[in-house]
């Protein structure tokens, strides 16, 4: 238990970003899995439009939840799925 009143504060802000984070982490993965099963369809109107949302999510966690680079990476790899596809 915290013995000082910053300690206790520092345990509530870090349990609040922690929730934070783990609904943004999950927002990424809902929005690239639909957008591979979009793109897998073969539905190019519905693949644009979850790669967008995608590649939103995505940019959005870069440098809070992962790497800009790893963000990067993610975006590069399904936009090569989408070209393929189209």
């Amino acid at each position: 238990m915290a013995n000082h009143k910053s300690s206790e504060k520092r345990i509530l802000v870090t349990a609040k970003k922690n929730a934070i984070n783990t609904a943004r982490r999950s927002a990424v993965k809902t929005a690239t899995k639909k957008a591979l099963v979009a793109i897998e369809s073969g539905d190019k109107a519905v693949a644009t439009t979850a790669m967008r949302n995608a590649e939103s999510k995505i940019m959005q966690s870069a440098g809070k939840i992962m790497p800009k680079k790893r963000a990067a990476r993610k975006i590069s790899r399904l936009a090569k799925k989408f070209s393929k596809m189209a």
